[in-house]
């Protein structure tokens, strides 16, 4: 398929022309990166294919994710990814950082091109971040909630589950490793209701606004305290003042099923598609 013609798809599905995000202030990849995702911080972040063969799906551009591609010996490929850049909140401070230098000249040479969308895919939709989480979790979507640049990201829905324990356990067997679980309330869902934000999840106002309703369980990815970033502590103080449980399933384990339901998308196109798995991060709990 022409470059420029999947890239036209994209950005049409995803309507980035209504969209804003500005999260990747941080990014710096040189001359390599594109004129237009600097000034939109969204969609096409290397322009180095003229056609695309395959397309490769994945959360972050780690360098798993990258050799794996590299050690493939394809050319002619995209690799569309949620987030620009590598998620590594092991050092505080920032927890993104950048595609290493040593990897562009080659993804130019092997003509790789690099497609990301962060708030396109967290906004609720048939391809979003939540909504994939929740219906991995047979989460039947009652309503959206918490906006974020302008669109909702958030879900709350209705489960089959009846504790926070039987809640957690269907999303350890879903992502396949330990969660974190801040139990801060009862651990009785009597109403069954639960709210969703893949992810970073541990912004203040989200739970602020969950607050507000009835539903006292919260399932996200991010839920680590960061002494010097006060909104991370605050996150806790309310859900401990309001008794709402927290799952925690990390970063990337919350948001890969947007990313392997990209696949979809891509084979209606034609473009045959492969998931790329990669390791969560455990620091995403502490």
């Amino acid at each position: 398929m022409k470059a420029n013609k999947l890239y036209e798809s994209l950005n049409k599905e995803f309507e980035l022309h209504k969209l804003s995000d500005d999260e990747w202030s941080f990014l710096d990849l040189g001359d390599y990166v594109t004129e237009s995702f600097m000034k939109t911080r969204m969609g096409l972040v290397l322009d180095n294919s003229k056609e695309v063969q395959k397309i490769y799906t994945a959360v972050f551009p780690s360098e798993h994710v990258l050799d794996r591609i590299l050690s493939s010996g394809e050319r002619d490929i995209l690799l569309f990814t949620h987030h620009p850049m590598i998620w590594d909140p092991r050092k505080g401070g920032f927890p993104f950082r950048n595609i290493p230098a040593k990897y562009l000249e080659e993804l130019k040479e092997r003509e790789i091109s690099h497609y990301s969308i962060h708030v396109p895919l967290d906004r609720n939709g048939p391809y979003s971040t939540t909504a994939s989480l929740a219906r991995a979790l047979e989460i039947e979507t009652e309503r959206e909630f918490f906006e974020y640049h302008g669109v909702f990201v958030g879900i709350i829905g209705r489960t089959k589950c009846k504790t926070v324990f039987e809640m957690s356990t269907q999303v350890k067997n879903l992502v396949g490793h330990l969660l974190k679980i801040w139990s801060y309330g009862s651990s009785q869902m009597s109403n069954q209701k639960v709210a969703l934000v893949a992810g970073g999840g541990n912004y203040p106002k989200i739970v602020e606004e969950l607050a507000e309703t009835d539903v006292r369980t919260y399932i996200t990815g991010v839920t680590m305290k960061v002494p010097d970033y006060e909104p991370s502590l605050r996150f806790h103080e309310i859900c401990q003042e309001n008794r709402i449980n927290v799952i925690a399933a990390t970063h990337y384990s919350t948001e890969k099923f947007a990313c392997i339901a990209m696949q979809k998308y891509f084979d209606n196109l034609g473009v045959p598609s492969e998931f790329l798995e990669d390791s969560p991060s455990f620091h995403d709990y502490d």
